[in-house]
């Protein structure tokens, strides 16, 4: 079993790779844990104090990652399959679950890691995961977000987001690369997991800023029309594709009420079945 770390970023060993993570407050046998998953081109490093800002804010267990072949995790051979994100679900997430005696979860994660909760919330059968909690969450490709990829592939080559990224990455190419190329492969147009949608039967929280480039708001549309469990919707104006740093209170505090409201639930439910 890993330690819960008290913020301190340690070494996570799994079958194939090791990650590294950091975990904040409650540790899982004395509340409900936060898992963060982070973006396309995130680490643990790049969440930049949301997981403890959570942790108090919430009064839950947080606990974040780094996939492999970002931050300081274990590195990945390239081309990335494109079906890496359900891979990530269905192979590793179960693992770091496993690994961390995560006792009840709410996943939390931001676009491609959104993405990957998703399938699991959707195709892995683990009563631990009471609810979903998605930021700018991806179900399909869009024209708008493979153009604002294709830019993004211009500023690492010709701007600063490499040396940008080297901040926070042990091997920046391979993380922008194993991105970036899984999304602009021809053969990745057609990706589209909106199917594990039908299958969510646990509360979700879908929040999508209104000026992402990398998403639009037909992504919330197609939960709002597959989904068969309670949903709520937030939409931030003036927002991009980073609401927990761009919006961060409003974000925030949608997390907390959405959190709240599980913890209240689970209370209830545990009171009815002790009568």
């Amino acid at each position: 079993m890993a330690q819960w770390t008290d913020g301190r970023a340690e070494k996570l060993s799994l079958r194939d790779c090791e990650l590294e993570y950091a975990c904040w407050g409650p540790a899982p046998e004395q509340a409900p844990t936060l898992v963060l998953l982070h973006e396309g081109l995130g680490s643990l490093g790049l969440w930049k104090g949301f997981g403890e800002g959570l942790a108090n804010a919430t009064g839950l267990g947080v606990c974040a990652f780094s996939r492999a072949g970002y931050g300081r995790s274990s590195a990945i051979g390239l081309p990335r399959p494109l079906d890496y994100m359900t891979r990530e679900a269905q192979d590793v997430l179960p693992q770091v679950l496993d690994a961390l005696g995560v006792r009840r979860a709410i996943l939390l994660g931001h676009s491609d890691g959104a993405s990957i909760a998703a399938i699991y919330a959707g195709s892995v059968s683990d009563r631990r995961v009471r609810g979903l909690i998605l930021i700018a969450p991806h179900f399909f490709t869009e024209t708008q977000g493979l153009a604002a990829i294709r830019a993004a592939q211009d500023d690492f080559t010709n701007g600063g987001l490499r040396a940008r990224l080297a901040r926070h990455h042990n091997d920046p190419d391979g993380a922008f690369q194993g991105w970036a190329n899984a999304w602009l492969d021809p053969g990745f147009a057609d990706w589209n997991i909106a199917d594990v949608i039908d299958h969510w039967r646990i509360p979700v929280l879908a929040i999508q800023g209104r000026d992402d480039p990398y998403g639009t708001l037909a992504q919330i549309d197609e939960i709002d029309s597959r989904i068969y469990a309670p949903l709520e919707t937030v939409i931030l104006q003036g927002c991009g594709h980073a609401p927990h740093l761009e919006c961060a209170e409003e974000t925030q505090a949608a997390i907390v009420d959405f959190c709240a409201r599980l913890t209240r639930i689970e209370a209830e439910q545990v009171r009815l079945d002790g009568l």
